[in-house]
């Protein structure tokens, strides 16, 4: 079977608020661990109330004091966000709190407007330049290596997975250049998927990370008893995706009964364009999409998304997912 890892944004429910999102996190995490899957994975967001992942580092190390064996990560961190001499002393010191466990997934966006940009007092648009150089930078680091001018005691020696993400063609040529595996973020980005898998695959030069390459690509998967039980599940996350598209973000609302039908067309072509990379349904359903999805892909592995109004709805998600693919 296919390795199976989950991207968790750490949802901020009406109703509630981050304490409480950050306790559901670490409860579907643990689901996640005894369920099976490979890796849980936290995303950088900034300014939005409805997600509660920013401060990544700090979540995760909640998240790996409340497991013990699953991988757990960043997926990503919007480097030009920060230097990398910071984001080497938060990763290597999760390394040595959860040794062998921490993945460090690396995106160029800054994921946000230039309000960000001033909040964080860096020139984003110009650090995406040296996002290549930081990746050489943050592999030294983690390596220990002597000719850097400033060591990194925390970094040195990590054992840190790096992972470049990306929903363009630009880090599938730069993950393939550097030999790292790679992720690509379809399941809000679909349009580019085939083209960056085989790019990546084409360009990829062996290095001392990896012999050969390895693809991860993310869809969205929400299983339930029955269709309909799991398409109503689902419109908490289309609620989200499309208020977001909107420029409209907040928190995570409750599942509203025949959701599609109440949209305009062009949202309802925003939601065709995420549901074309989607299984949602039963197991049965969600067995069947996963599997075309496989054989489209030839991923290496799978990270699968999506976020339901209900925590244990979402946990018994997880768990309904990889029985069926069992």
């Amino acid at each position: 079977m296919i390795p199976l890892s989950f991207l968790d944004l750490v949802p901020v429910r009406e109703g509630s608020g981050v304490s409480e999102a950050l306790a559901e996190t670490a409860l579907t995490a643990q689901a996640a661990e005894r369920a099976g899957y490979k890796r849980f994975w936290v995303a950088e967001h900034h300014g939005m109330e409805g997600i509660a992942g920013g401060a990544t580092s700090v979540v995760l190390a909640h998240i790996g004091d409340m497991t013990s064996t699953i991988r757990i990560g960043a997926g990503g961190i919007m480097l030009p966000n920060h230097n990398p001499y910071v984001i080497a002393e938060q990763f290597g010191t999760l390394d040595a709190l959860f040794p062998g466990r921490i993945d460090l997934g690396l995106g160029r966006a800054a994921g946000a407007d230039g309000r960000l940009a001033y909040a964080l007092r860096k020139d984003i648009v110009k650090a995406a330049e040296t996002f290549p150089q930081d990746i050489l930078e943050l592999q030294a680091r983690f390596a220990g290596d002597p000719a850097l001018p400033v060591a990194a005691p925390q970094a040195a020696g990590a054992q840190v997975e790096i992972w470049v993400l990306g929903s363009s063609l630009y880090g599938a040529q730069l993950a393939a250049m550097l030999g790292l595996p790679y992720a690509f973020a379809s399941h809000f980005a679909p349009a580019l998927l085939d083209q960056a898998a085989t790019i990546y695959r084409e360009r990829f030069e062996p290095g001392a990370t990896l012999d050969k390459p390895h693809f991860m690509a993310a869809i969205n998967v929400i299983a339930a008893e029955t269709d309909d039980e799991a398409a109503l599940l689902a419109s908490s996350n289309e609620q989200s995706f499309v208020a977001l598209r909107t420029g409209t973000p907040g928190k995570l609302r409750p599942p509203v009964p025949g959701y599609r039908q109440s949209l305009p067309s062009a949202a309802l072509a925003m939601l065709d364009q995420m549901r074309s990379v989607s299984a949602i349904g039963s197991p049965e359903t969600v067995r069947a999409g996963i599997e075309r999805f496989v054989e489209r892909t030839g991923a290496d592995e799978l990270i699968i998304s999506g976020s339901t109004f209900d925590p244990e709805a979402q946990r018994r998600s997880l768990a309904l997912t990889m029985e069926a693919l069992g």
